[in-house]
């Protein structure tokens, strides 16, 4: 029997999958001077997971989900990962509802 943390972490990481690419688009877009290629793993990982929470999934407040990127990057990235995902996220959050309507406007070709 599955647990609720492992359905959620299921679901984050199927959610991000699936919208990788115009995840990666706005990591890019908004953190221009930190390619992803050249972005730590970690990094790159815990914005995707917290873009999608907020702006895809839209399940988990915007607050919250910075609140728990910025953990994760304490825990698990570098000494300036914190304030980088914290920088890079609350820039997204400024236009939240902007930004919400690039996810459920269908692009051609995608």
């Amino acid at each position: 029997m599955e647990t609720i943390g492992v359905e959620f972490a299921s679901l984050l990481v199927h959610g991000v999958i699936e919208h990788q690419d115009r995840i990666d688009s706005m990591i890019a877009r908004f953190a221009p001077e930190w390619p992803l290629d050249q972005m730590a793993v970690i990094d790159r990982n815990v914005l995707r997971i917290a873009i999608y929470e907020f702006l895809v999934d839209g399940s988990t407040p915007v607050k919250v989900a910075i609140n728990e990127a910025v953990e994760l990057a304490k825990t698990y990235g570098s000494d300036s990962a914190p304030r980088f995902i914290n920088g890079v996220l609350g820039t997204l959050a400024d236009q939240t509802e902007v930004l919400k309507q690039e996810f459920v406007t269908v692009v051609p070709g995608e």
